[in-house]
C-alpha cells in the first residue's frame, strides 16, 4: 500500500518543528467538509471532552497540547523501519465538538462524528478526553458488531455508577459498552491494573463477565511479551479496539493525567506493549486523559503522542497490508 503525496506530513527539513499551524504530527487537516476527505484511509481525531471526570479536570486540553507536542513525530519508526505515512493516506480530521455543559449531548455529537468515519471506511485514532470518551466512539464502531477490545490502564473502568446512580463517568465507560452489547467481553483484555481500591465490583463485574484482568503485578512477573501473546490469543483475529488510558503510565512518566497510580511501567515499556500489537486487526484505537495542567513540562504530552505514533504503525502492520 502506498500513500498520496498529499497526504504526507510536512517534514522538520522543510519548516521548523516550532512553526506553522500544529496538527496531528503535521498531517494535512482534513475536515468532513475537505474535498479529500473521501481518500483518507487513518483519521487521526481530536476529542476535547472531560465531563466525565470525576477527579482532577483537564483532559478536555489534551488533543491541542498533543497535536503540539506531536510536531516531534518523525516519518519513520526507529526499530523496524516503518514509515506509516508512505503506507497509507494519514490526515487530521479536527476536532468532535463537544458539549460541555450535557453529557448526553456530547456523546450524541461524537457518535455522530465517528458514524461519518465508518461511512467512509475511515478507520480513526483518537486524542482524547477522558475515558468517557471511548463509549461513544464504540458505539459508532461496534454497529456491525461487537468488538473486543485490548485496554491498557491503572484502572478497570468497570465500575456499575458513581455517587448513588450517575451513570456515565469515566469509570463506567466499559461497563456500558458490554451491557450495550458495543464490546464481546471474551475478548476483552485489561492489562496494568492497580492501586487502592473502593472494593471488589468492577473486579468481580469483570469476572462475571468473562474479562480478562491483567494486574500490574502479573505484568511485571511474566514479561511483556508473554501477556501480550495472551492479549492477541483472546482478541484473535477479528476487529478489536485499543484503548490506551496514559495513566498505565507511571506517573514519574506521565505525571499530565487527572487520577495517577504508582507502581507503573516506565516510558519505554509504555512503547514495547503498543510494539506487540502487530498482527491485531485494530479497528480503531484511542489515547486518552492527558491532562495539560499537570503536565508542566510537555512531558506525559510528547509521551501520548509517541505512543499514538506506535498504535498508528501498528494499525499497519503486516495482517492488515
Amino acid at each position: 500500500m502506498t500513500s498520496d503525496s498529499f497526504f504526507h506530513p510536512v517534514s522538520g527539513f522543510d519548516l521548523p518543528r516550532f512553526a506553522g499551524v500544529p496538527t496531528f504530527m503535521r498531517l494535512p487537516h482534513v475536515p468532513p467538509s475537505h474535498p479529500r476527505f473521501a481518500d483518507v484511509q487513518i483519521g487521526l481525531v481530536g476529542v476535547p471532552w472531560d465531563s466525565g471526570t470525576t477527579n482532577r479536570p483537564g483532559p478536555r486540553h489534551g488533543p491541542r497540547q498533543l497535536r503540539d507536542a506531536s510536531t516531534m513525530i518523525r516519518a519513520q519508526h526507529a526499530v523496524n523501519g516503518m514509515r506509516p505515512f508512505e503506507m497509507v493516506n494519514c490526515a487530521d480530521l479536527g476536532d468532535v465538538g463537544p458539549n460541555p455543559a450535557d453529557i448526553q449531548d456530547s456523546m450524541t455529537r461524537i457518535t455522530g462524528f465517528y458514524d461519518g468515519l465508518v461511512a467512509a471506511g475511515i478507520r480513526p485514532l483518537t486524542a482524547g478526553g477522558d475515558h468517557l470518551t471511548s463509549l461513544p466512539i464504540l458505539r459508532a464502531l461496534a454497529k456491525r458488531g461487537p468488538l473486543g477490545m485490548i485496554h491498557f490502564d491503572s484502572h478497570t473502568d468497570l465500575f456499575h455508577s458513581y455517587f448513588g446512580g450517575t451513570m456515565y463517568t469515566h469509570g463506567t465507560p466499559f461497563r456500558r459498552a458490554v451491557e450495550e452489547g458495543l464490546l464481546d467481553p471474551g475478548r476483552v483484555i485489561q492489562i496494568g491494573i492497580r492501586g487502592t481500591m473502593y472494593d471488589t465490583e468492577d473486579r468481580e463485574f469483570a469476572k462475571s463477565a468473562g474479562i480478562r484482568i491483567v494486574t500490574i503485578e502479573e505484568l511485571f512477573d511474566r514479561g511483556i511479551p508473554d501477556v501480550m501473546a495472551e492479549a492477541r490469543k483472546i482478541v484473535g483475529q477479528a476487529p478489536t479496539y485499543v484503548s490506551y488510558d496514559i495513566d498505565f503510565v507511571d506517573p514519574t512518566f506521565a505525571p499530565g493525567t487527572g487520577t495517577p497510580e504508582v507502581g507503573g511501567p516506565n516510558s519505554f515499556q509504555a512503547l514495547q506493549v503498543c510494539r506487540e500489537l502487530y498482527g491485531v486487526d485494530i479497528a480503531g484505537a484511542d489515547m486518552v486523559e492527558v491532562s495539560p495542567p499537570f503536565d508542566a513540562s510537555g512531558g506525559t504530552a510528547f509521551l501520548g503522542v509517541s505512543i499514538m505514533f506506535e498504535i498508528l504503525c501498528a494499525m499497519l502492520s503486516p495482517s492488515r497490508t
